[in-house]
């Protein structure tokens, strides 16, 4: 695909935060795997919302809370289509992917027993960590690791092998949020699935790229984030089968998600209410919704093309400079290059790529494991979008080697 085929120019002009300058030079915005940026047809669902409809929802019966309500569990229904979930009650909306992670880490509290063994990989970031470890010290299951190779890849074979009948989860992210790898997910589903595993897939870095289905893989649970999809901040989902959400309890209590309540005893509302206490982020999910509208106009195999093509040109591009090492070098990866310019602390790059208007990540990218394996401190991560552009590639290239003239000489 050239770019004549993929019309970057004019979906530029729908992001109206690429117009700004920083530090006097154009933007250039390479930090995508953090979050993307919003277009304006987001923008305008956020302000029509708050213009003329704002109201809770679920609650109310006059008008504006009607209309709310509507659109809210439309947008639900948008999530269902698009990750294509058997039943929209399946869908629970959630502040983001940590909020999902943390949910069913929660409900399993009740359901581990000493002894039982989750699997969770090498290259997970902190947020599908953290979880099982306080859940393994609450239930006294054991957390064992599948470790990955030198090119970013988890070695398949010991993972095999690490399954038995005492595995009870396994936690994987579809793609790396540090190197790009693309994780063989269906494999690692099928597999833990023949021993009796449920499996949750962390699908934050992989939903701006590919579009999951969540009956084909036959995942059990599968968490988004908003904000990396075109969309806003504090939403996100958790797709669950109806037959683990119904087994969890719910994670927290309050309004909405209860169907009586007395001093003697609470029962709790059906699916998704169950686990949607209180007033829910009601823009966002809106919001959210119409970014899957947007991105699913453009289309993703016309975003994976594109994408793909920015990385294989910018691979190229940056392996041309002396000193400099990529890490995550998978044969199956997406649009994100970590890299280090020998001897130079990270931070310093990004400081002086900032100065140029150009906009990265450095540190550990809450994957401090695989610095660790790595034995390195951190890396510059730059992170392409379908928005971005072969230019700006080429400027994200004149920037490090500056950077690199300037700090090595």
């Amino acid at each position: 695909m050239t770019e004549v085929d993929f019309d970057v120019v004019q979906i530029r002009k729908d992001f109206p935060i690429l117009n700004r300058e920083v530090n006097g030079k154009p933007l250039v915005y390479l930090d995508n795997a953090a979050t993307s940026q919003t277009p304006q047809q987001v923008i305008n669902a956020i302000v029509d919302y708050y213009q003329n409809y704002n109201a809770n929802i679920h609650r109310g019966v006059h008008a504006l809370s009607q209309e709310a309500t509507d659109k809210y569990e439309q947008a639900r229904q948008k999530i269902q289509q698009h990750f294509n979930a058997a039943k929209v009650h399946e869908i629970i909306f959630t502040s983001g992917t940590t909020h999902g992670i943390n949910l069913v880490a929660n409900g399993f509290s009740s359901l581990l027993q000493k002894g039982d063994e989750v699997l969770v990989s090498a290259m997970e970031h902190h947020s599908n960590i953290v979880p099982w470890q306080m859940l393994c010290e609450r239930t006294g299951a054991i957390l064992k690791v599948i470790p990955m190779n030198e090119q970013g890849e988890l070695v398949m074979e010991t993972y095999q092998n690490l399954l038995s009948s005492k595995t009870k989860l396994v936690f994987c992210n579809h793609i790396s949020n540090a190197l790009g790898t693309i994780n063989p997910i269906e494999e690692i589903i099928n597999a833990a699935h023949e021993v009796g595993a449920a499996v949750l897939i962390d699908g934050a870095q992989a939903a701006p790229h590919i579009k999951a289905d969540v009956q084909a893989l036959d995942v059990d649970f599968y968490v988004v984030s908003a904000h990396k999809i075109c969309g806003p901040t504090g939403v996100g989902m958790l797709y669950g089968k109806e037959e683990w959400l119904k087994k969890l309890p719910p994670y927290q209590g309050g309004g909405e998600m209860i169907a009586e309540v007395t001093f003697e005893k609470t029962t709790y509302a059906e699916l998704p209410h169950k686990f949607e206490a209180g007033t829910p982020n009601i823009c966002g999910g809106i919001a959210f919704g119409a970014a899957l509208d947007y991105m699913n106009t453009i289309g993703f195999e016309a975003i994976a093309a594109y994408e793909h093509q920015l990385l294989d040109y910018a691979t190229t591009e940056l392996s041309k400079i002396d000193g400099l090492k990529i890490y995550g070098t998978a044969q199956n990866k997406t649009s994100v290059i970590s890299f280090n310019i020998e001897g130079v602390h990270p931070y310093d790059i990004g400081t002086i790529l900032d100065k140029l208007g150009i906009a990265v990540r450095t540190g550990h990218h809450c994957a401090q494991p695989i610095m660790d394996f790595y034995k390195i401190p951190g890396t510059v991560r730059a992170s392409f979008c379908f928005y971005n552009t072969k230019e700006e590639v080429d400027a994200l290239v004149a920037g490090v080697e500056r950077a690199k003239n300037m700090l090595v000489g």
